[in-house]
């Protein structure tokens, strides 16, 4: 059974929570690109690339063990 993941940001008084099944992060890349894209949101793209880098290095470590 794949391992549920979590990240988190918070930023001007509103909290972002992902969380997402080990072996989803392609699709959570893509919902955190959907969000940047959207203007009603305070989320933008320097925080998805900032949490997509997460996602990457955490995956890098997994594959380092």
């Amino acid at each position: 059974m794949n391992e549920l993941r979590q990240l988190s940001l918070v930023k001007g008084g509103h909290q972002y929570v992902f969380r997402y099944p080990e072996g989803e992060e392609e699709c959570l890349i893509q919902a955190l690109m959907d969000l940047a894209s959207r203007t009603d949101l305070s989320f933008d793209w320097f925080d998805a690339a900032v949490l997509s880098r997460q996602v990457n290095q955490k995956l890098l470590h997994r594959l380092d063990e």
